[in-house]
């Protein structure tokens, strides 16, 4: 009525069966490498969640645009382009 036969069945346990023990795999190699991180001394970064944003970082500087030649300098430290109306 429905559809279901022994071989259906046996199928989808096996392909649960497999993804089952997929993950467990996964996550004993996932074990092994945080404990021998922590073996060796170092800490394993934390994974971050997806759409957040990273910390802010060093490299990054912030901008500012040129109000002659619009042209996007760094807000500190900025040196002149060699216009005669240059602000910088």
């Amino acid at each position: 009525m429905f559809g279901f036969s022994l071989q259906k069945l046996i199928v989808l346990i096996a392909i649960v069966a497999a993804v089952w023990y997929g993950f467990k795999w996964v996550s004993r190699l996932q074990a092994a490498r945080d404990a021998e991180l922590k073996a060796k001394g170092t800490r394993a970064a934390k994974p971050r969640k997806p759409g957040r944003p990273s910390p802010a970082s060093d490299d990054a500087e912030d901008m500012v645009q040129c109000p002659v030649c619009r042209a996007y300098v760094q807000a500190r430290g900025a040196s002149s382009c060699g216009r005669s109306d240059c602000p910088y």
